[in-house]
């Protein structure tokens, strides 16, 4: 052990005597200097990096201790894997006849990882699960809680007979509406290429079997998403979202009855921008929201009677 290795300052239990404590880098043991009892195993060291390398090629590969702990794996990723490096403990390189065996062990590993039929199931939902990810840019949070959602209905063997693809798009749709990540079922239905009303109902399946109560949408971020699709001003929105602010006051019914939450959205949007004198139109508005015309002026209709109770 290198005497120039980093010392702190501790106290030895067996000792009782504050003494110079000696830290070695390579076991990360702090070791009492006069009686040799160690102090602290495996402490961290925040001035080396927690890999090692014994040589140039391994040196570029900075990989620590493997991949965290994931609902979205189907193993969780708790397997140990065997690692590609041809070397042993004491870095030697292995001779031919290791090598091939280590081949073979990591093969046999790697088929061992799979047990039955379940996993198979999994390991194809949630490579869809990761497809959607990256097409809908979905926060990892949202990954997490989609997947416990999945796996929730695969316990109770929901999968079986139904579209995987639409119960992964049901799932991610609830995790969305839970975390308040705007999603719309357009939006992910066109992600997972399936057909909208195949997703509304892999989502009503999912909620009526696994009772689970999601949150209304955020109007103020529709509000937000639909006008950086039109291109609209600061002005624009900010008297869009005053407007439902003052409906969400004087009657929250207005939100909670069933309508479109893009449309409602869209249709404050189009009120605002009458007020405002901004230049856009109702066919640029409602390619924004992702709605018709005719949408569009139906709920100007009835918002604009509703406003008009409520102010009287």
């Amino acid at each position: 052990m290198e005497q120039s290795s980093p010392q702190s300052s501790s106290t030895c239990p067996v000792c009782n005597d504050h003494l110079l404590m000696i830290t070695d880098p390579d076991s990360g043991e702090t070791i009492c200097s006069k009686c040799g009892m160690i102090v602290l195993d495996k402490i961290q060291n925040i001035n080396q990096p927690e890999w090692r390398a014994f040589s140039n090629e391994e040196h570029e590969n900075r990989s620590r201790t493997g991949i965290p702990s994931s609902l979205a794996i189907h193993d969780m990723g708790l397997a140990c894997v065997i690692g590609k490096t041809n070397r042993d403990a004491g870095g030697k390189k292995m001779d031919d006849a290791m090598h091939t065996t280590m081949q073979r062990l990591r093969t046999l590993d790697s088929r061992a990882h799979i047990h039955d039929s379940s996993d198979i199931g999994l390991m194809h939902a949630f490579n869809k699960l990761r497809v959607l990810k990256d097409k809908l840019t979905l926060p990892y949070v949202v990954v997490e809680k989609a997947a416990y959602i999945y796996r929730k209905a695969h316990e109770r063997k929901l999968s079986r007979g139904r579209l995987v693809s639409g119960l992964v798009a049901a799932s991610v749709h609830i995790a969305c509406r839970e975390m308040s990540t705007t999603r719309t079922l357009k939006d992910i239905a066109a992600a997972s290429n399936i057909k909208r009303k195949q997703l509304a109902k892999a989502y009503t399946l999912l909620l009526v079997e696994l009772d689970i109560k999601v949150p209304l949408a955020d109007h103020t971020k529709c509000i937000a998403k639909v006008a950086n699709k039109a291109n609209l001003s600061e002005k624009t929105k900010r008297l869009a979202i005053r407007i439902m602010d003052e409906i969400k006051r004087k009657d929250d019914d207005i939100l909670s009855a069933g309508k479109n939450p893009m449309a409602l959205a869209a249709t404050i949007l189009y009120l605002s921008c009458l007020k405002t004198g901004e230049n856009k139109t109702q066919v640029d508005i409602a390619e924004a929201a992702g709605v018709t015309e005719v949408t569009l002026r139906n709920r100007s209709k009835d918002l604009k009677s509703k406003l008009e109770e409520l102010s009287n």
